[in-house]
């Protein structure tokens, strides 16, 4: 049966294309490709002439039946995305689950990854991670994902744009703690590669004072025995903490602040004391 390849691309070295990919990319009916113009880059490079087909978020539904029709008409098929592992924070795996449960052969072609690259050039745990994507913008979910980076007890990799970067790593501070390890690796293996490893704190100030540009991924620190100091009753506790950092707020106390004062004067987790800031913040609607 026709197979359906999912090839790693380079994230910004060509170089980094290896022999096995271009010679699916030389050797398939149709590639394809999340933006079919930046793609064209790649294939040029790799001396492959087949037709690009265009498979992104917007179509990929539409698209799955055509697929399934070109397989099983016998014609190999290869999908890329714009840059490095194909499905990870990319498009593609309802096609992959549909050409799988029709019985074709799904072939990962292995190769950049941009997860993998700032988890091994961190210089933080890497035995095991979680990988979480790119974060909810506001509202709860977002409020929930930080959460869980201030708990875990794994190293956690995000991806983020360059505009929002600053407000991710000043946020990921006033959760987990200014002090928490964290790396932000940058225009990955480009020409201007950079890794600022240091604290949130350092990180966010580094980078609100040279804001970044191109590609980023952050890479922060477990939880280690320094985050859960042994405190009060939960029960109590919680009570307690929602009146003294109610009272903080309303004297006109940053979050930041309030959470970090809160947790250490009642010995609760930061990540705990963050959930109850926000909440006091929204029921005030600032």
């Amino acid at each position: 049966m026709a197979t359906l390849y999912i090839v790693s691309t380079p994230i910004g070295n060509l170089g980094d294309l290896s022999p096995r990919a271009r010679e699916v990319l030389r050797g398939v009916s149709r590639i394809l490709a999340e933006d079919t113009r930046r793609t064209r880059v790649l294939t040029d490079h790799a001396g492959a002439t087949v037709p690009l087909v265009s498979l992104h978020e917007h179509n990929e539904a539409s698209r799955t039946a055509k697929v399934l029709e070109w397989l099983g008409a016998g014609e190999d098929l290869a999908l890329v995305s714009d840059a490095g592992t194909p499905l990870v924070s990319d498009p593609g795996a309802r096609l992959v689950d549909a050409v799988a449960e029709a019985g074709h052969p799904v072939v990962p072609i292995p190769g950049p990854s941009a997860v993998l690259a700032a988890l091994v050039g961190s210089g933080l745990a890497t035995d095991r991670f979680a990988f979480l994507g790119f974060p909810e913008r506001k509202g709860k979910a977002r409020r929930g994902l930080l959460e869980r980076v201030a708990g875990s007890a794994e190293t956690c990799v995000l991806f983020e744009s360059p505009q929002r970067a600053v407000r991710l790593l000043e946020e990921l501070g006033e959760v987990c703690g200014p002090s928490r390890r964290v790396a932000v690796a940058r225009e990955l293996t480009k020409i201007h590669e950079e890794f600022f490893r240091g604290t949130l704190s350092d990180a966010a100030r580094h980078y609100g004072d040279h804001p970044p540009r191109g590609e980023v991924t952050v890479v922060v620190a477990p939880r280690s025995a320094e985050d859960d100091p042994e405190g009060t009753d939960p029960a109590t506790g919680e009570a307690e903490a929602r009146e003294l950092a109610g009272r903080l707020l309303a004297g006109g106390g940053r979050p930041s602040a309030v959470t970090r004062e809160v947790a250490s004067a009642m010995g609760m987790p930061r990540n705990a004391v963050y959930r109850i800031v926000q909440d006091l913040r929204n029921q005030r609607g600032t």
